[in-house]
């Protein structure tokens, strides 16, 4: 009986292993997802599809909680003209995308996603209006949602509220969850729990050894939001795990590029 419950361990760690090792090798994340060159809006299921079709190592989306306690996707505070956090999300559905669809909850947009294993998906947990205590609340139904689904290999985290990633941290303990704000050094963000930094690329410019001491300590880097080839081959060059763009073509086309170049 014993050696009959090692095997089920062992083939369920291989598995996950396996699962995981799917997802793409590159450092394309597409900001919101594929949609300028692509046409789509921003933070829609199109966007979405659009870059796991590309081929996207990530897709960044934005998440909210409504006056009825509903995730839902998008960027800004408003979804053409309703506030989000004081609308229901019945009201929100009488809004719509050009493209026709209606606003997106973190639940169908997980669930998407997790139709594959080659893109992952980068989850920002918005700072709510309403203050810190809306927040923590949005951030413990956001791990909760993800825990529910199963979707914890898909998902890493990103955040502007320092304390929403410590709380992110405290939930589950094995979850990527990387800093964006930019007022914290690689250290202080280690402390606290968080895998990675995510800042804006001027902070890298103006701190240039915050990427090699981030490393150092474990800590991956990204940058966002480079939209200019010159940006991208200074970031590539300093080894950075990734680059979030609204060009991801682009970036593939310059990797592609410096592949050649190398070969």
């Amino acid at each position: 009986m014993k050696n009959h419950i090692f095997l089920a361990i062992i083939i369920c760690v291989a598995t996950s292993t396996q699962v995981m090792g799917q997802f793409n090798k590159n450092v394309v994340i597409a900001h919101r997802g594929a949609w300028k060159e692509a046409g789509n809006p921003q933070n829609s299921i199109a966007s979405l599809d659009a870059a796991i079709t590309l081929g996207c190592h990530g897709s960044e989306f934005d998440v909210h909680l409504t006056k009825d306690n509903i995730l839902v996707v998008n960027h800004d505070p408003e979804f053409y003209g309703l506030e989000i956090e004081t609308s229901t999300y019945k009201e929100l559905l009488k809004k719509e995308h050009p493209n026709g669809e209606k606003i997106p909850t973190a639940e169908a947009y997980l669930k998407e996603g997790m139709k594959q294993d080659k893109t992952k998906l980068i989850f920002e947990i918005k700072t709510a209006k309403a203050g810190k205590d809306q927040t923590l609340k949005l951030t413990k139904m956001s791990v909760d949602l993800v825990h529910k689904l199963g979707a914890q290999q898909w998902v890493e985290y990103i955040c502007f509220d320092f304390d929403a990633g410590k709380y992110v941290h405290e939930l589950d303990p094995n979850a990527q969850v990387a800093y964006l704000n930019g007022d914290k050094t690689p250290e202080e963000a280690k402390e606290a729990g968080y895998t990675g930094l995510d800042y804006h690329f001027s902070v890298y410019e103006k701190n240039p050894q915050w990427i090699k001491k981030a490393h150092h300590i474990g800590l991956s880097i990204n940058a966002w939001t480079v939209n200019s080839p010159e940006v991208m081959k200074n970031l590539l060059d300093q080894h950075v795990e990734y680059i979030t763009t609204n060009e991801p073509e682009m970036l593939f086309k310059l990797l592609a590029k410096r592949k050649k170049t190398e070969n």
